[in-house]
């Protein structure tokens, strides 16, 4: 399927839809601790459905309506489980990879094409080294894992995905001996570890940090009953501002911010250092967007998936933005780097490719194209969201939202976008 973006002003209110990294990670804990733990405000998109049915399968009986889960009981790790399928969830495999080494029995883990294609060695080799036994026939899925791990000392690179790290994390306290986590090199996406460490404070667990995002301490404890509320989701927030940035007229975007740890916050302060004016009040955020913003560099080591839509503001830059310290983008659901570069140009955008980054130009050439985003939600919403300002484009697989904004479509046409599906 393909979606025709013609070029939109849109204005009004729009509710920013809850976090997905948070709801994955509380209907995890929310599974472990069982005893009628409650989740609020979750979001409902195809990733988060791949953690329901995961923890289903690891035996968790759980009750469901509209954005609220009731975990009655909690996983059994006595239980046979069938194949655990994560569908296109990265975030899903990998801390259920966790939870599986935790069973006696032979479990295995896969996903969709896309999910088939990234890395999750480095996991199994950490699990290995405590205990369970893993195979894999390239170091991705599908993956078989038999343990059950007794924890210990465990050694594990950052460089690739912190959501490995969190899966040895969430596990940690369940294991005989609990883990001395030493994490080797530097640490990608920070902001997430922190989120998985207050995540599992909100369940009863507390992880001592020896040094930060270096040396953890988890000792055996339990996972108690809690109520845990899913804030709003700032990567998809940073998607509705830079919508509002391109094409916005009077956009009011509604949801709590909460206090929990978000890297993709970092967003407000690039916006800002463009040279746009936030105003952020209790439970809204408004924004005002000058003619032309300013360039500028900006790392996003600690927040990867910031980078389509700050990448598409280049086509209202007077200045280059350069994009740096990113190249775990590679290892999302597509080569994100690879495929902005590619795509983007075709929009008259100048673009430079580097290893672990991009350095984006605006010009007096800008157009409309056909835009390729490889099914990956983030790189079909940015596109869209360049589709509007440009007009005359057409962007593929609209289907993808479902990750993680399913009604993303409805509702930027019913602030006044012009996009319809083909």
């Amino acid at each position: 399927m393909k979606c025709k973006v013609k070029k939109s002003k849109i204005s009004g209110q729009i509710v920013c839809p809850a976090n997905k990294s948070y709801t994955h990670r509380a209907i995890f804990l929310a599974s472990l601790a069982g005893n009628n733990s409650k989740v609020e405000n979750i979001l409902h998109s195809a990733d988060t459905v791949a953690t329901i049915e995961a923890c289903k399968k690891f035996g968790a009986e759980m009750e469901i309506e509209d954005a609220v889960i009731i975990v009655k009981n909690s996983i059994k790790f006595d239980k046979i489980v069938p194949e655990i399928n994560a569908e296109n969830s990265g975030t899903t495999i990998r801390i259920a990879s966790g939870i599986a080494s935790l069973f006696s029995e032979e479990i295995t883990l896969t996903g969709d094409s896309s999910l088939q294609k990234r890395p999750m060695q480095p996991l199994l080799d950490a699990l290995s080294s405590i205990g369970a036994q893993c195979s894999t026939t390239d170091g991705k899925p599908p993956i078989k894992i038999k343990g059950k791990i007794f924890g210990g000392d465990v050694k594990i690179p950052g460089n690739f995905s912190s959501q490995f790290i969190s899966a040895l994390l969430i596990s940690a306290p369940l294991t005989e001996k609990g883990i001395n986590l030493i994490i080797e090199g530097n640490l990608v996406s920070k902001p997430y570890l922190d989120a998985t460490i207050a995540t599992m404070r909100k369940f009863g667990v507390t992880v001592q940090t020896l040094i930060p995002y270096k040396r953890y301490n988890i000792s055996p404890q339990i996972y108690k009953k809690a109520t845990f509320t899913v804030p709003i989701d700032f990567s998809s927030l940073a998607l509705l501002l830079s919508a509002t940035v391109l094409n916005g007229d009077e956009i009011t975007i509604k949801g709590s911010i909460g206090n929990l740890p978000q890297g993709d916050e970092v967003f407000i302060d690039i916006l800002e250092q463009l040279g746009v004016t936030i105003v952020i009040n209790d439970e809204e955020i408004k924004i005002k967007s000058p003619e032309k913003l300013t360039g500028g560099k900006f790392d996003l080591s600690n927040s990867p998936d910031l980078l389509p839509p700050l990448a598409i503001l280049a086509l209202k830059s007077s200045a280059p933005i350069e994009i740096v310290n990113v190249k775990h983008a590679r290892l999302k659901e597509t080569d994100r780097i690879a495929i902005i570069s590619r795509e983007l140009v075709k929009l008259g955008i100048k673009i430079q490719e580097k290893d672990d980054g991009l350095i984006l130009e605006s010009s007096e050439n800008l157009k409309g194209a056909e835009l390729n985003s490889e099914n990956d939600h983030r790189l079909f919403m940015s596109f869209c969201i360049a589709g509007m300002y440009l007009g005359d484009c057409i962007v593929t697989d609209p289907e993808s939202v479902n990750v993680s904004f399913p009604n993303f479509l409805e509702e930027m046409n019913r602030l006044g976008a012009k996009i319809k599906v083909n």
